[in-house]
């Protein structure tokens, strides 16, 4: 088939950010082309002690930064309790070993080595920063880990608690050599110790670990690649899968292994680079059985309308169902076949997934802001800095639960937006309640996946542009924590 010279070029353009095939057949659920897009969430109702936004939810309106009103932040229901460093990446991660110590782990630089200088000089140092986290208010810097794939992990950084095991992949932007670190924190997590960094992970970018800790996966994005890593013997990792043609985010699973929720970024298509992104199910048995020559099948496929680029799905469990939080960063960059990257997109936010049955998966609700929906998203909104950033801007990155078990509340990093809370009591109808937002000159980028310090009511996040934070919720939100 002959590419006309755009669709050449969009091919190109995507391969710097991810790329693509499909595993194999299996039961599609799509969506309709007439589905309405999800509303945006209720607003939060800020305590007396808070500093709300002064316009729609999850703007930073340039006249906010003329004025100075924007360096004094804005916060609903929370309040700034520790701060650590200058820069950070994609991950906040809490584990506590088997002596009590409560440590941090966050990623310092979004893409080595671009940050490397401005870590070195404003001491957060490269790599992998640990933070002990015995006092939340002044978090201490105990070690940077600066092994290949700590040096760039990207987004692949991940603890295993029932093993007590800190792995990571060497990844970037688009992909890189995959190599894996495996490190043990279950005896010091302060003092993390290496106990392999091989080659096993083939290319890295987004990462996945089974609940048992036996199984890392690696995701190549613009690799192409997928792997799942045997570290039944963590100082020896061996290939125990591997398959081409891909292009995934986030690998999340179900408690028992078997089930696989995959982040497909979409497939190559002549007329759009991401050609249907959404949620893959796959039963991944054979592979978490280690049987010899194991696949993977495909269960379902479920599509929603206004899906940007899918990052990860999160499973969790409510009265007996199952769901997965999923949430896409950024928004459409490349859709309706324009050339380049463009910052009007459809922005996909997050959204709550049913997968009781994981054949016929559905959407339950959308975790959206005002910013994100299409009527808002003109000429003036793209005027705030950092708006109008095609990897940035009002748009989406990471969320997370608190517990797999019957959570209440979401924490969203949604980049210029800062953390965004989320009650979701009543899965059906989410609603929004706090926020914590920092903006520099050029606007916030919290990018990390949230931590919960559930006993001291805390979330911890990481702002590119200005280090790792501990926030303890108050009012509403703070009861939502509640065990």
């Amino acid at each position: 088939m002959v590419r006309s010279s755009a669709a050449r070029w969009r091919q190109v353009a995507i391969a710097a950010v991810a790329s693509v095939a499909v595993i194999g057949g299996g039961v599609v659920a799509a969506v309709g082309d007439g589905e309405e897009l999800a509303p945006a969430a209720p607003a939060a109702r800020c305590d007396a002690g808070s500093l709300p936004e002064t316009s729609i939810q999850g703007r930073v309106p340039a006249s906010d930064h003329e004025s100075g009103r924007a360096a004094q932040g804005y916060t609903c229901n929370t309040r700034q309790v520790g701060h650590h460093g200058r820069t950070g990446g994609f991950k906040a991660l809490r584990y506590t070993d088997a002596q009590g110590h409560t440590c941090a782990y966050y990623d310092s630089t979004r893409m080595f080595p671009l940050d490397l200088v401005t870590n070195l000089l404003n001491g957060t140092g490269l790599g992998v920063v640990v933070l002990d986290m015995t006092d939340p208010a002044k978090p201490r810097k105990t070690a940077n880990l600066v092994t290949p794939a700590m040096l760039s992990p990207h987004e692949s950084l991940l603890v295993n608690p029932r093993r007590g095991l800190l792995a990571a992949v060497m990844g970037n932007l688009a992909t890189a050599p995959g190599i894996l670190d495996v490190y043990d924190i279950s005896q010091d997590c302060r003092h993390p110790r290496l106990l392999s960094s091989t080659p096993s992970g083939l290319l890295g970018h987004e990462s996945g670990f089974s609940p048992d800790g036996r199984t890392f996966w690696s995701a190549g994005a613009a690799g192409f690649t997928l792997t799942a890593v045997d570290l039944t013997n963590p100082r020896a990792p061996r290939i125990a899968f591997s398959k081409s043609g891909v292009i995934y985010h986030g690998l999340r699973f179900s408690s028992d292994g078997d089930t696989m929720y995959v982040a497909n970024m979409g497939t190559f298509n002549q007329n759009s680079v991401l050609d249907e992104p959404g949620l893959r199910i796959y039963d991944v048995s054979e592979v978490q059985d280690r049987e010899p020559n194991p696949k993977i099948h495909l269960l379902s496929e479920l599509l929603w309308p206004e899906a940007s680029i899918p990052q990860a799905a999160e499973p969790f469990v409510r009265d007996g169902h199952r769901y997965v939080l999923e949430v896409d960063e950024f928004s459409d960059l490349f859709g309706d076949g324009i050339p380049g990257f463009r910052t009007d997109g459809p922005v996909g936010a997050a959204r709550i997934i049913n997968v009781d049955d994981p054949r016929n998966p559905f959407v339950v609700s959308g975790l959206r802001l005002q910013v994100h929906q299409p009527e808002f998203r003109d000429d003036e909104l793209f005027d705030d800095p950092g708006a109008s950033s095609p990897v940035g801007g009002y748009s989406a990155h990471y969320c997370s639960v608190p517990t797999r078990v019957n959570p209440r509340i979401v924490g969203c990093s949604m980049i210029a937006s800062g953390l965004r809370l989320f009650d979701i009591s009543d899965l059906e109808h989410p609603r929004e309640v706090g926020y914590f937002n920092k903006p520099g000159p050029n606007g916030s980028n919290a990018l990390s996946q949230p931590a919960w310090d559930v006993a001291n009511r805390s979330v911890w996040f990481t702002d590119a542009s200005s280090g790792f934070y501990v926030v303890r919720l108050r009012a509403a939100a703070r009861g939502l924590l509640a065990p």
